[in-house]
């Protein structure tokens, strides 16, 4: 029997797994409430949870198999996130709502790899005329945005971005219900970090090879959510974000988007091209990835610097 190459790279990225030292995928809490069982003195559960405006959680965060990528077997619901009128933190101008991981595990050292897939709607869609800091480290040394980013020219952007240090390394139009499934690849040791993508139940493929980075983190920084930054004339709108398969791992990366422990799942409809463009440096240069390519086998300060 002769197999295709993307048949064979289909299985290869099935069987391929890590090891899990921080599981964030939300299956072990049945409703938004049981964040608030976690506190600063009762610190238990996959995430802390402090980081939201002044409503109840449910306003904030919700959980359902409905916010998952449907490819995302290894969970078995998925979550979203809200930016509302109320979703201001400890008095700032930022609307803010953040999980993170609560967990002694060496999350900030070593290889590892930071997994999460994310999606927006049609429906309370991200504004494109504020900038969003999503999935971010303390010092930012890595990260997602979206929006138009602060200080740019114009003002406003449809582009969902992966940034180093500041600096985007990688970019696309933010489409609606198009499920991105993200890897940061990140040698604390090495100072550098790497960036896994694809689109729907597609394997995760080096998108962006290693570039250098600060990779300071102290374990307990990794925001999983969204900071927005405010915009003078720009009313509040409310936005959602959906978050699916969130957990680090270390030695060799878990390619499949189903997860570790998951079944390889195949959508009925394709998903949208892995071609991207990856802006390297202050050069634009159009990278085409189409085959999986291996790599070598990532705890919160208790305020953010914003």
């Amino acid at each position: 029997m002769r197999f295709s190459l993307k048949t064979l790279a289909f299985f290869a990225a099935a069987v391929q797994a890590g090891t899990i030292i921080w599981d964030g995928r939300f299956n072990d809490l049945s409703t938004s409430a049981d964040l608030n069982t976690w506190s600063w003195s009762n610190q238990v559960g996959p995430y802390q949870y402090y980081i939201h405006g002044s409503g109840t959680v449910a306003k904030y965060i919700n959980f359902s198999p409905d916010y998952k990528n449907p490819a995302d077997s290894g969970s078995k619901q998925g979550a979203k996130f809200t930016l509302d009128s109320t979703a201001f933190w400890n008095g700032q101008t930022m609307r803010r709502t953040e999980l993170i991981p609560q967990t002694k595990a060496a999350i900030n050292s070593g290889h590892v790899f930071y997994h999460f897939s994310i999606k927006r709607s049609a429906t309370n869609a991200p504004s494109i005329y504020r900038e969003h800091q999503i999935c971010f480290f303390e010092s930012h040394f890595t990260e997602l945005k979206s929006g138009w980013i602060s200080g740019e020219a114009g003002n406003s952007d449809p582009l969902l971005r992966w940034d180093v240090g500041g600096t985007t390394k990688w970019s696309v139009n933010w489409d609606a219900d198009v499920w991105h499934n993200v890897a940061y690849e990140i040698n604390f040791s090495g100072n550098t970090i790497a960036f896994w993508h694809s689109t729907g139940s597609d394997p995760l493929t080096l998108t962006v090879p290693a570039v250098s980075g600060s990779t300071s983190s102290n374990g307990a920084d990794w925001h999983l959510g969204v900071l927005e930054l405010p915009v003078s004339g720009k009313t509040d709108t409310t936005e959602d974000f959906y978050f699916s398969g969130v957990y680090i791992e270390s030695g060799s990366i878990t390619t499949s988007v189903a997860g570790p422990g998951g079944a390889a799942v195949v959508s009925s409809a394709p998903s949208k091209s892995t071609l991207v463009t990856s802006k390297i440096a202050a050069a634009s240069t159009m990278v085409a990835v189409e085959t999986p390519v291996p790599a070598a086998a990532g705890t919160l300060a208790q305020y953010s610097q914003w």
